[in-house]
C-alpha cells in the first residue's frame, strides 16, 4: 500500500483529480484540420502529455467537439486513440456532445448505444463525487441550448447531493466572451439552468467551446473552460480579429480538495525544463518539520 502524501501546507491533499480536455475536433483519416492544423497529431502530442503527469486520474472527461464533422470513423479513431491510455491510468472516459458532433454517430461510436437523436447525458460516481454529463447541443446549429426534458432530468438528479458534491460537464460555458463570434454561439436561455442549479451542491462547471482557456462564475458557481487540442485562438489581438492559431494547446488538471477546487492549465509544449525539483527533493522535505521546511525554503539568503 502506498504512503499516505505528506501535508506540506494548509491544506489536506485533493480528494479526487480529472483530466478534462475539449475540442478535439478529429477528421476521418486525419485529414488535416480547415486545411491547416493536424489535430491528430495534435490529440496523441496531448494524451503524452497526460501519461507524462505519472498520475492515476479518477476520470478523464472530453468536454465536447470530439469530432469536426460527426464522422463515424472519426470517432472510431478517437477511440482508439484514447482508450488505450485510459486503460493504462485506469481511468473512465467521460464523453460530452458538441456542437460539431452528430449525436446518432457518437452514441454508437463512441457509447455503443443506439444511434438516436436523443441527448447525450449521464452520471459518473467518483468516489463520492458526482459528475453529471449535459449535452448542450442543438442539431443542426452551432449555438447551445437546454430543453424542458434535459433541465427536468437534471433537477432530479440534483435532487439528492452527492458526498463530496456535484461537478457538471458540458461543452457550451455560461459565461460571456469578449470574441464576438462566440456570444453569437452561445448557450441561450441560461437563466433556466441558474434556476435549477440554485441551492444544490453543484461545486463546478467544466466547459469547452471556446478554444481558449477562461473561467468565470456562472448563478455562484466556478466555471472553468479548457482550451482546444486541435488549434486554439490567438487572442493577443482586437476581438473582431482573432482567429485561430496551431500553438497554445492545453489541458487542464482538476483538483477537488474539501474547500475548493482548483484548475491547472498544462501545456502541450516541448520546452527547455530546469531539474531542480524531484521526487528526492519532495522526499528530503518530508523529513523535516513544518518549521525545518520554512527554514530551508522559505527564509531568503542574503548574497
Amino acid at each position: 500500500m502506498d504512503a499516505a502524501p505528506v501535508q506540506f501546507g494548509q491544506y489536506t491533499p485533493a480528494r479526487r483529480t480529472i483530466v478534462h480536455v475539449s475540442d478535439t475536433h478529429l477528421l476521418a483519416g486525419d485529414v488535416p484540420l480547415a486545411g491547416q492544423y493536424d489535430a491528430g497529431a495534435n490529440l496523441r502530442r496531448a494524451l503524452v502529455a497526460v501519461e507524462r503527469l505519472g498520475i492515476r486520474p479518477d476520470a478523464i472527461v472530453f468536454t465536447g467537439d470530439l469530432t469536426d464533422l460527426g464522422e463515424p470513423e472519426a470517432y472510431a479513431a478517437l477511440r482508439r486513440a484514447v482508450e488505450p491510455l485510459a486503460e493504462r491510468l485506469g481511468a473512465p472516459v467521460v464523453w460530452v456532445a458538441g456542437n460539431h458532433d452528430e449525436r446518432p454517430a457518437l452514441r454508437r461510436g463512441l457509447l455503443d448505444l443506439e444511434p438516436t437523436e436523443q441527448p447525450v447525458t449521464g452520471v459518473w460516481d467518483l468516489g463520492g463525487l458526482r459528475l453529471v454529463v449535459l449535452d448542450t447541443t442543438v442539431p443542426g446549429w452551432h449555438h447551445g441550448d437546454l430543453d424542458d426534458a434535459q433541465l427536468l432530468w437534471l433537477r432530479g438528479v440534483l435532487s439528492e447531493p452527492a458526498p463530496l458534491g456535484t461537478l457538471i460537464a458540458m461543452h457550451h460555458p455560461p459565461l460571456p466572451s469578449h470574441l464576438p463570434l462566440f456570444d453569437i454561439l452561445e448557450l441561450q436561455r441560461q437563466e433556466r439552468l441558474a434556476d435549477v442549479l440554485a441551492g444544490t451542491d453543484v461545486r463546478g462547471i467544466l466547459a469547452g467551446h471556446l478554444h481558449y482557456s477562461t473561467s468565470g462564475t456562472f448563478a455562484g458557481v466556478p466555471v472553468s473552460v479548457a482550451a482546444a487540442t486541435c488549434y486554439t485562438m490567438n487572442l493577443a489581438r482586437p476581438a473582431v480579429e482573432v482567429n485561430g492559431m496551431d500553438a497554445g494547446q492545453s489541458f487542464h488538471l482538476v483538483h477537488v480538495y474539501d474547500e475548493t477546487i482548483t484548475h491547472a492549465v498544462v501545456p502541450v509544449v516541448d520546452a527547455p525544463t530546469s531539474d531542480f525539483f524531484s521526487a528526492a527533493w519532495v522526499t528530503q522535505m518530508a523529513a523535516l518539520t513544518p518549521a525545518e521546511r520554512l527554514e530551508v525554503f522559505s527564509r531568503k539568503r542574503r548574497r
